[in-house]
């Protein structure tokens, strides 16, 4: 697009006019205006006013090698030169999807070795719930057909992610949602754990599991579906207890697990997936943002073998799939993403440096006033802004809180989002021990401001 002679007025005229954005009060932005982004390096944004902005997001959780790859670049022009698009319809494949499927399989858990394309985390979502559903039918259980997953989880906002997600405003709107869906509480220790350590309260959520199937029956529940970390919902890490039990519940009752790795997969938990952090051994996986550091839409369901051997040989066709599936750019993009990856040993030194300088770096905010506790693991953390340290005491109007502290960040140079009062973190897996100083510093600064606006200073 041509810069010269428009300006940040004439942009936000246009989006007033005629963008409508996701998840957002589309009214309250346009009496405002949007910002406007308009280019991007590293770890870094600039906005049409040349202000430079420290992406503490990755985008949406999702620009792990941050900005302005070359090489992810070139992977997709050489390979629109070559073939910009054929489908995986019509009994025909392309050597990126066909090599992409493989690399997914060569680093995901045993046994996830075969793998069907979405262009969304959502769509992964809608995909494994037919997976899930058509297995038990061909395997003579059709009644298996109810998903457990977590009250404040987030699946995607398709129809198929809003009903086996657990947020209430999503769960509002456009109903009726799926039927045959059961939420149980979250694992979210700091906030509704008093009174137990975290061993005892991550058994106690992991049981509420093994309740919901009893009370609904053990041949009427097909899976439970988890974000190995909650990401959307705040950046819920559960306690060490908590996926061990929850899998030892799943083995059973013969009941599937489906691990959600959207936002976890490649490399942001310090592994792969947060499945091999937590130890979880899921029967099915979803993966997207990450998949791709962002750079073009795609997503994936990698299938373990009871799930995928069987939908194969019983099955016939299934019925499921979109124009987009395994787009050939989009797929070559992922596959040099992945290959940068093991390349550069970016995944271990989440690990083994960067993660773990993150969160000394972040737990010095433990200090400050507004700051209950500091969650994190990796390049992933939660932030919860209490009213009160002792007694806890967490906002009346904790939304209202984290927009504060949200709007300040962004006014001084740093992407941190607002989930209610907990300000969440996922910068680029790329970012420097320099720009994590950086990050904390604005974070701190806008602590301060926030308080003060509060009256707490």
């Amino acid at each position: 697009m041509n810069l010269v002679n428009k300006g940040t007025a004439y942009w936000q005229e246009l989006d007033r006019q005629h963008h409508w954005h996701p998840f957002t009060d589309t009214q309250a932005l346009n009496a405002k205006g949007a910002r406007v982004i308009t280019r991007s390096k590293g770890v870094y944004l600039w906005d049409s006013e040349g202000n430079r902005i420290l992406d503490g997001m990755a985008g949406l959780w999702c620009v792990n090698l941050g900005y302005g790859r070359r090489e992810l670049v070139d992977a997709a022009t050489q390979q629109m030169l070559e073939l910009p698009y054929y489908n995986n319809f019509f009994q025909t494949t392309t050597v990126p999807s066909t090599e992409l499927a493989a690399a997914i399989a060569q680093v995901t858990p045993a046994g996830l070795d075969r793998v069907f394309f979405a262009n969304s985390g959502s769509e992964a979502i809608d995909t494994a719930i037919r997976m899930v559903r058509t297995f038990w039918a061909v395997e003579g259980k059709p009644s298996k057909t109810w998903i457990i997953s977590r009250k404040n989880s987030y699946h995607g906002s398709t129809i198929g992610g809003t009903s086996v997600g657990g947020q209430g405003a999503q769960r509002a709107q456009g109903g009726p949602i799926l039927p045959d869906v059961a939420l149980v509480d979250q694992p979210f220790w700091y906030g509704e754990g008093d009174g137990m350590t975290p061993e005892e309260f991550g058994l106690e959520r992991a049981r509420q599991i093994e309740d919901k199937i009893l009370e609904l029956g053990a041949d009427k529940v097909a899976a439970v579906f988890g974000e190995p970390i909650q990401g959307a919902g705040g950046v819920i890490i559960p306690p060490s207890t908590y996926w061990p039990e929850v899998m030892r519940i799943c083995r059973k009752y013969d009941v599937l697990l489906m691990a959600d790795e959207v936002i976890c997969g490649f490399g942001r938990t310090g592994n792969w997936f947060g499945s091999q952090t937590f130890g979880m051994e899921p029967d099915l996986m979803t993966m997207a943002k990450g998949l791709s550091s962002g750079y073009l839409p795609i997503s994936a369901v990698a299938v373990g073998r009871r799930v995928g051997d069987s939908l194969i040989a019983k099955a016939g066709e299934f019925c499921h799939g979109f124009t987009y599936s395994g787009h050939p750019a989009a797929a070559a993009v992922a596959l040099r993403n992945i290959e940068i990856l093991k390349a550069e040993g970016i995944i271990d030194r989440v690990r083994e440096d960067i993660g773990p300088y993150f969160q000394e770096r972040l737990a010095t905010l433990s200090g400050h006033p507004l700051v209950g506790k500091v969650e994190g693991m990796g390049l992933i953390a939660g932030i919860s802004l209490v009213d009160s340290k002792s007694p806890k005491k967490f906002f009346e109007a904790p939304g209202k809180v984290g927009q504060i502290c949200r709007d300040h960040c962004f006014n001084n140079g740093l992407v941190m989002r607002a989930v209610g009062a907990r300000m969440v973190l996922a910068p680029p897996l790329v970012i420097t021990r320099g720009e994590v100083d950086e990050l904390v510093a604005l974070a701190g600064k806008a602590l301060d401001l926030t308080a003060r606006d509060l009256g707490r200073l």
